[in-house]
């Protein structure tokens, strides 16, 4: 038997290529396409139906979020507490979810209950009432939970920050007022249900074990021509307009800490520049050891944890910087933030560092694809802007190629301060 090598630690040894499974793409009868991965050892199988329903669709603030939340709360034939014993029963797990740009509805599922359980998701998808009772209760409640979370500075922050760099007009700048709980009502949400969560607005992504009775199960269930509409998805036609004044305070005269976001719009992932980008911003921000993290957290102790990061919107994107800091060196962490960006305009980044990044970056993207539910979540970024597998070869070719001196030129395009919406909420 080989003995181990304690003294010594294993070689190691670099990611050169990263084999995915592909999604395949068949279309129901009615055209809606179905992309299925493959893969997996255990009797287990996730259904995703993406539709095209997210906030940049409502007409009104809370509609999305309420319809989508709202599914389970009742339908034609079941009421919410029938839905749940119908999916518990069989060990299911179906999950709702909402984002600027859809909508989603997950069932998660042991194989040899498809059968069972896919009618239950059925029935929420296409038969949903949106009950008076249970709209008034959970309108309440998020009602009382606006109010809670309005205390809070980060939340003032995190809301007025998008409101600033797309504008209180636009679909990703607007935000919940108070009065919004008063506005909406059923008619409100039965509109945006029969107008967004038809087939002609619905993609389906397969993960798991997967046969042909899946597919035909699905296209008994869903690829009829009883759930479509003629409404169309609304197009990107909102200008954004960021903020003219730079600097803005949202003053709280009770705050102990103040909320900090510094950033600006950028772009999404279908720009060139958006994977390279990425990287410059783990080293700043983006993972623990950052320098952000190192500098504000670590040596100054202004914080218990900072962060920056690139959001991709599919119509858009923006760069943020985000912590919560005492009040009385809310001034001395903004200046930080700005030395530790000013750095990257000037300086090049240390060999030694910028291979650490890019080792932590392979290991995680390693990590973001291990398995077929992770596959699928990776296959659905790329999906929503048309992007072929491509799109993950190159990040790995960008990771391992990428210079310090062009991250350097990235950060003095990108990383300007005077470009720079800063928000504080609290006391500055």
């Amino acid at each position: 038997m080989e003995t181990l090598d304690r003294k010594n630690s294993p070689s190691f040894k670099t990611v050169e290529k990263i084999d995915l499974i592909h999604a395949t793409e068949k279309r129901l009868n009615n055209n809606i396409p179905v992309y299925s991965i493959n893969a997996g050892s255990q009797d287990l199988i996730k259904i995703e139906f993406l539709f095209d329903a997210g906030m940049f669709q409502q007409q009104m603030p809370l509609q999305a979020t309420t319809v989508n939340s709202m599914l389970e709360e009742g339908t034609s034939k079941m009421n919410a507490a029938q839905i749940a014993d119908a999916v518990d029963f069989y060990g299911a797990f179906l999950e709702v979810g909402v984002s600027q740009d859809n909508a989603s509805v997950v069932l998660y599922t042991l194989n040899k209950h498809l059968k069972a359980t896919i009618s239950v998701i059925e029935d929420v998808i296409k038969n949903a009432t949106f009950p008076d009772d249970e709209l008034t209760t959970h309108l309440t409640n998020k009602k009382q939970k606006f109010h809670v979370n309005n205390q809070k500075v980060a939340t003032l922050a995190r809301k007025r920050f998008t409101e600033l760099i797309f504008g209180s007009k636009h679909p990703y700048g607007i935000n919940v007022q108070e009065s919004d709980f008063e506005q909406i009502n059923r008619a409100h949400l039965d509109s945006f249900y029969k107008s967004y969560y038809r087939s002609n607005h619905c993609k389906i992504i397969l993960a798991g074990k997967i046969d042909e009775d899946v597919f035909q199960l699905l296209n008994d269930y869903f690829g009829g021509n009883d759930w479509s509409t003629d409404k169309k998805s609304i197009s990107n036609s909102v200008e954004i307009v960021t903020e003219k004044q730079r600097e803005q305070l949202i003053y709280k005269e009770d705050a102990l800490q103040s909320a900090i976001r510094i950033g600006k719009v950028m772009f999404n992932k279908t720009h060139p520049d958006f994977q390279a980008l990425q990287i410059l911003n783990t080293i700043y921000g983006g993972y623990f050891g950052s320098r952000l993290m190192s500098n504000i957290r670590e040596d100054k102790g202004y914080t218990y944890g900072i962060g920056s990061g690139i959001a991709s919107l599919k119509n858009a994107g923006y760069f943020f910087i985000s912590t919560e800091v005492g009040v009385d060196v809310c001034k001395n962490a903004i200046n930080e933030i700005y030395f530790e960006m000013d750095r990257l305009r000037t300086e090049v980044i240390p060999e030694d560092e910028l291979q650490l990044v890019k080792n932590y970056l392979l290991g995680t993207f390693l990590r973001s694809v291990d398995g077929p539910f992770a596959m699928a979540e990776r296959f659905k970024g790329i999906l929503e802007y048309n992007l072929s597998y491509d799109y993950f070869d190159k990040y790995v070719a960008t990771i391992k190629s990428v210079s310090a001196s062009q991250l350097r030129d990235l950060a003095t395009t990108y990383l300007d301060k005077e470009s720079m919406i800063e928000l504080v909420a609290g006391k500055k």
